[in-house]
């Protein structure tokens, strides 16, 4: 049974959780499941464009990526996905490019070289699945001039399960989706379509929150079988989550 899991956010810069995560990761075979991995890199792709001397902002919890900017974010995603692949081992460290696993348009003129997904090659990925090979994938897509475009990992992760079929688990910093974010005791163990949009109306879902509840909407709208955000700074996240003792559940 596939299961897609987003890696991304502060809970992969400590090396040691990161590896940690990676075992759990990998031994996720062994309860019947099998994983595809896709990361973000948020916190290494601005300390890059920091050292290179690059502005970069958001629109809607979305990274703006301009003509120069998007090298670094490509050779920074691309240094994490094998670093990434070589912990989890048993698995493959792949562009969204490869192979057209993905494929995407641009969005805007706003978002610069941004795009949102189109299409997925999820017969490749199944075949890698087959052969018991962990797909770990970076959220860089092809466009349809064989250029390239920085997609958002939580929706990369979200298309990618609606494309299996499976279901989507969002690793990240936080505990999941919070009544009160300046309270972290008041984790929402389930919410739905209407309850998540009324909070991003009144602001209680805001910044790089709103493209997780919204990818996680979209993958359930496409047939994905269920989807979870959940705290990968936690211990053994991944087990609490499929037995339903972590994060808050996206229900449609």
């Amino acid at each position: 049974m596939a299961v897609v899991i987003k890696y991304g956010g502060n809970a992969m810069t400590s090396e040691p959780l990161r590896q940690a995560v990676a075992k759990d990761i990998s031994q996720l075979s062994l309860r019947g499941f099998a994983p595809v991995v896709v990361h973000g890199g948020g916190p290494f792709i601005k300390q890059a464009l920091d050292h290179a001397g690059l502005e970069h902002s958001f629109i809607r919890g979305l990274r703006v990526t301009s003509a120069k900017s998007l090298p670094i974010v490509e050779q920074t995603l691309t240094m994490l996905n094998k670093k990434l692949s070589q912990e989890i081992g048993k698995s493959v460290g792949l562009s969204g490019r490869d192979n057209s696993i993905l494929v995407a348009k641009k969005i805007s003129d706003a978002l610069g070289y941004v795009g949102e997904i189109s299409q997925v090659n999820s017969q490749f990925i199944t075949e890698l699945l087959n052969l018991q090979i962990t797909p770990v994938i970076s959220p860089l897509a092809s466009d349809n001039n064989l250029g390239i475009l920085n997609v958002n990992a939580d929706e990369v992760a979200g298309a990618v399960a609606a494309s299996l079929q499976s279901s989507v688990i969002f690793l990240t910093d936080v505990t999941g989706v919070l009544d009160d974010f300046d309270n972290p005791n008041s984790l929402l163990k389930e919410i739905n379509k209407a309850q998540i949009l009324e909070r991003i109306g009144n602001g209680k879902i805001a910044g790089g929150m709103i493209p997780k509840v919204e990818a996680a909407l979209k993958a359930l709208e496409q047939g994905a079988e269920y989807a979870v955000i959940a705290d990968g700074r936690e211990p053994k996240i991944l087990a609490k989550v499929i037995t339903a003792e972590a994060g808050t559940k996206i229900i449609s």
